[in-house]
């Protein structure tokens, strides 16, 4: 009899797994694109915004709140309109701004897009290694360490989690990641960036062929940028990762910094990197250039 009544309660408890399992998958959307987005400033998006950027966008595209927003009423881990800063509250308009816009612009019309932008000033590519970070970010001005520590103290590991979040609901279909400028001439970057990429695919339990990465360039040589020369690096990292690709920053114009992109150059960077996901995607992108609503 102790038997059988064991045997019942294995039973009951497969039968809950599997109900939660599918629960879950009934939750997640395949008709829900997510693209998980990192960096530094640039990704984080430098502040200022403009009068046609600050909204309305179209309610398909969606941002997922990595930290709270309490002068816009958001909260940290849910869904809202995409209406910029996407990343932090004293951030302003990044490339993932005009990517998505430009996204919903050219998918049918049942998709929905959404991101998650965890990004942070300054940084180099060593504050998302999840092995190494703590050392980096210990050495790191206090204005960095205030931001990591919105982030939990680890931003890579906060990343993950709002991607395992973001999973709840839709399918990751890419990463975006620009960073570089704090790595200049670093020949090492490619194989520090697979490294991060590779543990991301893990953790989120992703496959390199099903979710790119796609890299912008830093403020280019036609701009006067301050860390050109980091193109070249760049420009070779589908030599590590083949499922890599690279978004050029040529003709995007920047600030007098020649370190930040101007508001007209983070819309064109944007569009770069969504007709680059496109393509990828197997939609082929329309000329027409996405206005706040659309």
């Amino acid at each position: 009899m102790n038997r059988i009544q064991d045997g019942l309660a294995r039973f009951a408890c497969l039968l809950g797994t599997l109900c939660v399992g599918l629960l879950a998958a009934r939750a997640q959307s395949t008709n829900f694109y997510v693209f998980l987005c990192f960096g530094q400033s640039n990704m984080e998006g430098f502040p200022g915004l403009e009068a046609q950027d600050k909204g309305p966008v179209n309610e398909r595209f969606q941002v997922l709140a990595a930290v709270d927003f309490p002068t816009l009423g958001r909260k940290q881990g849910q869904w809202y309109p995409a209406i910029p800063p996407l990343c932090r509250p004293s951030a302003g308009l990044s490339p993932a701004d005009y990517f998505g816009r430009t996204l919903v612009s050219n998918l049918p019309p049942h998709l929905k897009v959404g991101v998650v932008n965890v990004s942070v000033a300054g940084c180099k590519i060593e504050l998302f290694d999840p092995d190494n970070f703590q050392s980096y970010a210990a050495t790191a001005p206090p204005w960095m360490q205030n931001i990591i520590k919105g982030y939990g103290g680890n931003p890579y590991a906060h990343l993950v989690a709002m991607g395992r979040r973001a999973q709840q609901d839709g399918v990751i279909k890419g990463i975006l990641l620009h960073q570089g400028e704090s790595n200049t001439n670093d020949k090492d970057w490619p194989r520090k960036v697979n490294a991060i990429y590779q543990r991301l695919l893990h953790d989120l339990q992703l496959r390199a062929e099903d979710v790119p990465l796609l890299v912008g360039e830093l403020v280019p040589a036609d701009q006067k940028g301050a860390c050109a020369s980091m193109n070249k690096i760049i420009q070779t990292l589908p030599q590590t990762i083949p499922t890599a690709h690279v978004i050029s920053a040529q003709g995007c114009a920047a600030r007098a910094d020649r370190l930040h992109f101007a508001p007209e150059g983070y819309r064109e960077l944007g569009r770069r990197y969504a007709a680059k996901m496109l393509s990828l995607l197997g939609y082929e992108p329309g000329r027409a250039r996405p206005g706040n609503a659309q």
